[in-house]
């Protein structure tokens, strides 16, 4: 694979310069079982980071919801 590439999908996928650069130790050494660790823990912290926000926005919502019946 080209490095260029998978450089530019770590980048697209939230990961900073010491994740990145981590990957590509892993990847020189073919430690492919650590790659997986990785990036499965790269897709937890931005799962925790969605939920968190679903969170923030379902309580916007509730506001939004209250004021609108104290209204009618």
């Amino acid at each position: 694979m080209d490095k260029n590439l998978i450089s530019q999908n770590l980048e697209d996928a939230g990961c900073n310069s010491l994740t990145i650069e981590e990957f590509f130790k892993l990847y020189d050494s073919d430690n492919y079982k650590g790659i997986l660790k990785l990036l499965s823990n790269h897709k937890k912290e931005l799962l925790n980071n969605l939920h968190a926000a679903q969170k923030q926005i379902d309580c916007l919502d509730f506001l939004i919801f209250s004021l609108k019946q104290k209204n009618t």
